[in-house]
């Protein structure tokens, strides 16, 4: 009786320690942009060794969670489901950050000075934003970082929607096709591949937004500053060893750097968060 006691009272014991396990584990959630087409399979490929390397400092396990549509990731980021999260659209970082409940951890290089080209035909005779008015502008998906930047831009000269026509497309790489064939006076594109291709072809940029960063490491406001500190510690360093080069290379960034806070605030007052 006295074993079977013992016993009864082990399997309680590991019935409670059980749940503690599961709720050990570090979640590391990924939105990568609604603009650009990618499997989340190929989204978890790509950012496992980076997921190791946190496991291995972090000394739990990293759970990664890939979260495409945004307003799913933005409930995320309101009930603080995530202990980090890389987001590529920057008004949904910038508002979890406006909040409080989360802070940047680090910032993408390469993706510090992400503007908006508007494109246009090479016939067109624009020369600023006010010749737009009583034309249409094309830009990718209405909730993505890309239009949010083109509405500040109409803001910042003073346009309403009655003023200029906003139509949207899901990707990037449809933008061209719109203006090309006349379906849009100008087309707002941040890809720079896609930019580089209207001008290789003849076409023209009327005018570049101001800069903005995105595809952000943010954590949230419950991270204990030890693990904080060994999760920016992982990110800004990667450049240093070869299984943070190998880590890099799989995500194909050139690496992570610290955040500058006043442009963040800069970039959370102009986008109207």
């Amino acid at each position: 009786m006295n074993i079977l006691r013992r016993m009864t009272i082990l399997l309680a014991a590991l019935a409670l320690i059980a749940p503690c396990a599961a709720a050990a584990d570090f979640v590391f959630s990924i939105t990568e942009g609604v603009t650009y087409f990618q499997t989340n399979r190929e989204i978890q490929a790509r950012f496992q060794p980076l997921a190791d390397l946190l496991a291995k400092a972090l000394k739990r396990p990293v759970r990664m969670v890939v979260v495409s549509p945004y307003n799913d990731v933005r409930e995320g980021l309101a009930k603080q489901e995530y202990d980090l999260a890389f987001i590529h659209p920057a008004h949904v970082s910038l508002a979890a950050i406006k909040s409080g409940q989360y802070h940047s951890v680090a910032w993408t290089t390469g993706f510090i000075d992400y503007s908006v080209y508007l494109l246009i035909n090479k016939d067109q005779p624009y020369t600023k934003f006010d010749d737009l008015k009583g034309h249409t502008v094309v830009s990718p998906d209405p909730d993505s970082i890309t239009a949010v930047m083109l509405r500040a831009m109409l803001r910042d000269q003073k346009l309403t929607s009655t003023d200029v026509k906003v139509i949207t497309t899901r990707y990037q790489d449809a933008v061209p096709f719109y203006v090309e064939y006349g379906f849009a006076q100008a087309g707002a594109t941040a890809a720079k591949a896609v930019a580089k291709s209207w001008t290789a072809k003849g076409g023209k940029i009327l005018l570049t937004s101001r800069p903005t960063p995105i595809k952000q490491f943010i954590a949230s406001s419950k991270l204990s500053a030890d693990d904080d500190e060994k999760v920016r510690a992982v990110l800004t360093t990667l450049g240093q060893s070869d299984s943070g080069r190998h880590a890099l290379a799989t995500l194909g960034y050139q690496g992570f750097v610290a955040p500058n806070r006043d442009d963040e605030l800069k970039a959370i007052a102009w986008l109207g968060l």
